[in-house]
């Protein structure tokens, strides 16, 4: 953590809290792609890519207010 933290120029606290960010990210997004499956059937790559490309352009990260998403 130390390496990657000062390999970004930033603290190791600053490092976790992104980490941690991604990783909610990455599971809201698993969370969004399972719904979009059920309804939709399976997802082919071309869509599933799409759907990614939207979330990262539209999509913002509250921190610290409860039930943000």
């Amino acid at each position: 953590m130390r390496a990657a933290a000062s390999e970004q120029g930033v603290t190791v606290s600053t490092w976790l809290a992104e980490a941690a960010q991604a990783r909610v990210r990455q599971q809201r997004l698993r969370e969004a792609l399972d719904v979009l499956a059920s309804e939709e059937g399976e997802l082919e790559a071309a869509e599933i890519d799409r759907v990614i490309a939207d979330a990262r352009r539209t999509s913002r990260m509250v921190v610290g207010t409860e039930g943000a998403v």
